[in-house]
């Protein structure tokens, strides 16, 4: 048996730990957007992804009481945005409760499937939701890749330590 250091003194399981813990883990950044009925809604996410390569699944998480998860709750189809390391207003946007997020600054179009895709990101899929799974209060929402396109050009945008950051070399 070999000493291991010292792991400092250990918290109970709560919200604040699985946040502060979570804070040190890097993550991509993406948006997922959809059509609502009264028009179209996004959120930025770090809990993208991918499931399966045969049939090409992603999945994402979304808080039930986020103003998104309507929509999402009732839509087919979703976008799914990889963001590029120019973009961190972007994702902040996404992310503010109460933004326009589809505002005069969002550069996007309607897609197949009547999809929100958002301009100048590094990819984007439009994808069929084929389960949304309770966790907590949460859903983890289980997409069917329908197509998309990888051929962005950049870097990753990168979320850590609460903020929206770039890869160092």
């Amino acid at each position: 048996m070999t000493a291991t250091p010292d792991l400092g003194t250990p918290r109970l399981a709560s919200p604040d730990l699985l946040r502060s813990t979570f804070r040190r883990h890097a993550a991509g950044v993406a948006v997922i957007t959809a059509r609502g009925a009264g028009g179209p809604v996004g959120f930025t996410a770090t809990s993208l992804t991918s499931v399966s390569a045969e049939p090409p699944l992603v999945s994402f998480g979304i808080g039930t009481g986020g103003s998104s998860w309507p929509a999402i709750a009732e839509a087919d189809h979703v976008g799914v945005h990889i963001l590029g390391e120019h973009q961190g207003e972007l994702a902040a946007t996404f992310a503010r409760s109460g933004a326009d997020r589809f505002g005069a600054r969002t550069a996007w179009r309607e897609g197949p499937e009547g999809v929100p895709l958002l301009d100048d990101v590094l990819a984007w899929l439009v994808c069929r939701i084929v389960g949304r799974v309770p966790a907590g209060d949460h859903r983890i929402v289980l997409a069917e890749v329908a197509l998309g396109d990888p051929t962005g050009t950049g870097r990753p945008l990168l979320y850590h330590q609460g903020r929206f950051t770039a890869l160092r070399d």
